[in-house]
């Protein structure tokens, strides 16, 4: 079962980035190729009824099995960065963390008015990054076709932040 495989290969690290955080590290997934293309298929399949246009990858692990997912479902991929770390004319969203701010930014030209979007990520939390990715599609006149994530922290209720966006939602892996 692909949740078990998962599960199996991510790796606990006690207290990081703080202490008392319990941080689920992806990273080793990526040493195991044919569980890699495994998930990302997975999402491709979970998702491909979301009729979807584009997808969003939020920096930097969002990155790594969004860029697969979109090329699964031959669709664009679109970084979304932190404050500052792409080249061309920007859009941002500063939003709130337990422990301050936090900007993101997508290039002004990347999502197309009417497009479907999906944002995935590798982790979803308290949802604070991925509706900061979802208002960025917004202010380009997309629509938030859904989220999906590979591990959900369930009990840091995200995915109730998320739910003004859209219902659509995956998440491989839940703890």
């Amino acid at each position: 079962m692909l949740e078990t495989r998962i599960k199996q290969a991510i790796r606990d690290v006690p207290d990081f980035p703080k202490p008392g955080i319990l941080f689920k590290d992806i990273t080793p997934i990526l040493l195991d190729h044919k569980l890699s293309i495994d998930i990302a298929e997975e999402m491709a399949t979970l998702v491909s009824d979301w009729k979807i246009d584009a997808i969003v990858g939020v920096e930097s692990r969002g990155f790594l099995f969004g860029m697969m997912t979109a090329q699964a479902l031959r669709v664009p991929f679109i970084p979304v960065r932190k404050k500052g770390k792409l080249p061309y004319k920007t859009i941002s969203y500063e939003y709130q963390l337990e422990y301050g701010t936090a900007t993101v930014e997508m290039h002004t030209d990347a999502i197309k008015p009417g497009w479907n979007v999906l944002i995935h990520d590798d982790l979803l939390a308290t949802g604070g990054t991925a509706c900061a990715a979802a208002e960025l599609i917004q202010k380009q006149n997309g629509t938030v076709a859904g989220f999906a994530f590979i591990v959900t922290l369930d009990f840091l209720n995200g995915k109730q932040e998320l739910q003004k966006y859209t219902n659509n939602f995956v998440s491989l892996v839940n703890y």
